[in-house]
């Protein structure tokens, strides 16, 4: 068992989410971030004023999969999250020890 995290633009969810789904991925998690990488940021003009937006918003997708799907995943969510441009993001593996479903207490990949 598998998880992967990736970091995306927020504009690129949909996409994403649509492709994990056309995989057959049956559950993920969203959370909006803030963060930089090699683009450190850009500089914004707000009413004549010029100031440094150090941390942009990005979108962080998180999927729990059998290990046997991760590189489809990957390649999903390069494809629907590519602009070509910098910031597109990151996708990150973990590998998953423990899995388990509350309500009904499965464990492993039965709780997937």
């Amino acid at each position: 068992m598998k998880l992967v995290s990736a970091v995306i633009k927020p504009f690129k969810l949909d996409d994403v989410r649509e492709a994990l789904s056309d995989l057959g991925v049956s559950g993920i998690t969203v959370t909006e971030v803030k963060g930089f990488g090699r683009q450190k940021g850009h500089t914004e003009l707000y009413r004549g004023a010029e100031y440094v937006v150090d941390f942009l918003p990005k979108v962080k997708v998180e999927v729990a999969i059998s290990a046997d799907m991760v590189d489809r995943a990957i390649e999903a969510i390069s494809k629907a999250a590519n602009t070509g441009k910098i910031g597109d993001g990151k996708i990150f593996v973990f590998n998953l020890e423990q899995v388990v479903r509350i309500r009904t207490g499965e464990t492993g990949p039965e709780a997937l």
